[in-house]
């Protein structure tokens, strides 16, 4: 088939560009969403640092049109300032219809040579859904091996209720001293600096996380002004002053329903029930909004938290994805 390979157009190509990228995502996004995201990023800046590895950050993109003008694939690479050195995360595209014809090949190969010329260490690839086995073996033909695992779990809320034991937890830490605020009860920038705090800890305890922390200005971007969050679903677990836990859920207006962003407590205060107490009130608030499901997200590692998900919570495992990985 006839096919050109091209640099995205910023904003018009989003609009069949969306349509793909709900292909591998598992909530649906929107042109607009697209475009709000990369306006929030300035202009490319790559650099290395002094083992010469690429550090800076950087997101070009392209896509492959068919001889009508059509939008049949997307590629996308790209890094932060905190991405790990060398490595460049992307994510590639085809429309299934347009699947063994060459263009996968095609458009990969323009990624692959950019990677290249910046002189990356690593491509990154997060979506890669287990159960797309030609992709799969797409990727391993290109040099890819598996990584890690990271699970999908949902929670069908229209007819949810947690028992007695699950509810109790909540009272079993206010008892232990332990008090709940919402971010809507508690605003603020210092407030939000303890609250970035306590991401910073806490994310590097996720198996197979790598790189550095957003800094404040960039974590608050990415985190509490993302569309779909709100304040008073930020639930917080406090010891006195102290900030020890967390639970933030995002709200997604095609679907009703509620992505379980993140869960963080301080290693000292594990072992308390104080994650679940924080994932039940976040489960009460997604419910009073009328949010159909709650969707989540673990690497297979994580056993604790997939405890709480799966084994008390009750959770429904569905397929997951891959981080795959290609060294230069």
């Amino acid at each position: 088939m006839n096919f050109t390979i091209r640099k995205l157009k910023q904003p018009e190509d989003f609009q069949a560009v969306a349509p793909l990228v709900n292909l591998v995502w598992s909530e649906p996004t929107t042109a607009e969403r697209l475009q709000e995201d990369e306006d929030k990023i300035p202009p490319g800046q790559l650099h290395y640092n002094e083992q010469g590895e690429l550090m800076g950050w950087d997101r070009p993109k392209w896509v492959a049109e068919d001889e009508n003008g059509h939008i049949i694939a997307y590629a996308i690479a790209w890094r932060a300032p905190w991405t790990e050195p060398g490595a460049l995360i992307h994510t590639l595209i085809v429309h299934p219809e347009f699947r063994g014809k060459g263009v996968g090949t095609a458009i990969y190969g323009a990624l692959h040579a950019w990677a290249q010329e910046v002189k990356a260490s690593r491509l990154i690839n997060y979506n890669m859904k287990e159960t797309d086995e030609r992709s799969l073996a797409f990727a391993e033909k290109h040099g890819y091996f598996k990584e890690r695992l990271s699970f999908e779990s949902v929670l069908d809320l229209r007819e949810y209720t947690a028992g007695e034991q699950l509810v109790a937890s909540i009272g079993d830490a206010e008892r232990a001293g332990i008090r709940f605020v919402t971010l809507a009860e508690e605003p603020g920038e210092d407030n939000e600096r303890k609250l970035h705090e306590l991401y910073k800890i806490t994310h590097h305890d996720i198996p197979g996380y790598t790189g550095d922390y957003p800094w404040f200005e960039e974590w608050k971007k990415w985190t509490l002004e993302l569309p779909g969050v709100r304040p008073e679903w930020v639930h917080i677990a406090k010891d006195g002053e102290r900030y020890v836990g967390v639970v933030s859920l995002q709200h997604n207006e095609q679907t009703g329903a509620m992505y379980h962003e993140y869960t963080g407590v301080l290693p000292q205060y594990r072992g308390r029930r104080i994650a679940l107490a924080l994932k039940l009130l976040g489960l009460q608030s997604a419910k009073a909004a009328g949010a159909p499901y709650l969707r989540t997200h673990n690497d297979s590692a994580n056993i604790p938290m997939l405890r709480v998900n799966r084994d008390l919570m009750g959770f429904r495992a569905e397929p997951g994805s891959y981080k795959i990985v290609c060294t230069l």
